[in-house]
């Protein structure tokens, strides 16, 4: 642990050089946030300008980092634009005992300069705090727009907002697979409620589950084998796995009368939480991934659902006490934390691979936008800001 860390950004091409890393805790600036002073940082033309208005709100959301004059880390050079190509230098050391923690060199395109940005921001992340960061993750979302519905991607800040389908039909529940290389969600894109696979990379579609009834709520396995996946072919809604290889199903529950909703894998693939109103209101429950073992984890709150589980072990959920509110618990159903506490209804939490920051929709005055919330003090932003109402986030793998 270091007590005090001084940071120079230098801007323009070198040798990269490895360092390992660290974790610094300067205590200033509120906590045990790293103050870091961008003043020294020069960005005189648009696309230097960008990456380095990008790179200061990354730092300032990662929570780790707090951007103020005189901080305790400064950050000094200069961004470079030049032939269409933005380079930058970057280097961390350590005041104390003169150590680099980092020092690399970064091109791009300077179209992409918020992209560059973000790939410098999780690099000091992870060079001072030993901690990978989430500035270059995304997030997909549900939006409503001139009373359409499709699917839309953005950066981890908001920025970079792009429109992957143009269906205009109801879709719901977007998940991504592990590797971040394709979207699953439940689309009336041919009239019915079928689960879709988006190839990011190609860019292409395929209906992976078209059985009669409804098909919803897919979320791949953590080794990308297995679809946990609502079916009703067989008469309620229940719980499957699909083998993705195989198209093997197994039945996981069978519930008279009731149905189930939102299941999630653990971290580790062995466990399945889900949404079953089989108790006379929706409620948390827990199944084996082979199946067996079923049991209730939540019991405050008329009515629970929209769980997510998190790489930390907690499982986020929204807790309807009164209004809506984003609450944790774990696999051992202990007394629930409650994150929010306005009107507001608060739904459809996702985490950060990090463990740390949550996204959600807050909806007040008949508008839904999402949210970013930093799970250890930092208070909630505010990520959608066009036109139209979000719903459904689902925060990327790395």
């Amino acid at each position: 642990m270091r007590n005090k860390a001084w940071l120079a950004v230098l801007g323009w091409a070198a040798l990269a050089l490895g360092a390992p890393a660290a974790d610094i805790t300067i205590v200033k600036a509120g906590g045990n946030k790293v103050g870091i002073d961008l003043s020294g940082l020069t960005a005189g033309d648009a696309g230097a300008a960008l990456f380095r208005k990008t790179l200061e709100n990354d730092l300032d959301r990662s929570g780790w980092f707090k951007v103020v004059a005189g901080g305790a880390a400064r950050v000094s050079g200069a961004a470079r634009d030049s032939g269409g190509r933005l380079a930058v230098r970057c280097e961390v050391r350590g005041a104390a005992d003169g150590r680099t923690y980092l020092s690399k060199t970064y091109a791009e395109d300077s179209g992409r300069a918020r992209r560059l940005a973000h790939a410098v921001a999780d690099d000091i992340v992870y060079a001072l705090k030993g901690v990978r960061g989430i500035a270059s993750t995304r997030i997909v979302m549900v939006g409503r727009r001139g009373g359409r519905k499709d699917l839309y991607v953005c950066d981890a800040d908001g920025g970079a907002l792009v429109q992957l389908t143009q269906d205009g039909a109801p879709c719901l529940a977007p998940s991504w697979s592990p590797d971040a290389q394709a979207i699953f969600y439940t689309s009336f894109y041919r009239g019915f409620p079928d689960v879709y696979r988006i190839d990011l990379v190609s860019n292409r579609r395929a209906r992976v589950s078209g059985f009669p009834g409804l098909n919803a709520g897919a979320r791949l396995s953590p080794d990308g084998r297995s679809l946990a996946i609502i079916l009703s072919k067989d008469g309620n809604p229940d719980l499957y796995v699909m083998q993705l290889g195989s198209g093997y199903l197994t039945r996981l529950t069978r519930t008279r009368h009731a149905a189930e909703a939102s299941p999630c894998w653990s971290p580790d693939g062995r466990q399945l939480v889900f949404v079953s109103d089989r108790d006379g209101s929706p409620q948390l429950y827990l199944v084996g991934a082979a199946g067996g073992g079923e049991r209730r984890i939540t019991f405050r709150g008329t009515q629970n659902v929209a769980p997510d589980w998190g790489p930390n072990g907690r499982i986020a959920y929204s807790s309807k006490r009164g209004s809506f509110q984003i609450c944790l618990t774990d696999a051992n159903g202990r007394e629930a934390e409650q994150l929010t506490a306005d009107g507001a209804d608060h739904e459809d939490p996702s985490w950060a691979p990090n463990g740390r920051h949550l996204v959600y929709v807050k909806t007040a005055g008949w508008q839904s936008d999402l949210y970013v919330l930093d799970t250890l003090g930092d208070p909630e932003v505010r990520l959608t800001r066009l036109e139209g109402n979000w719903y459904s986030p689902a925060w990327s793998p790395r």
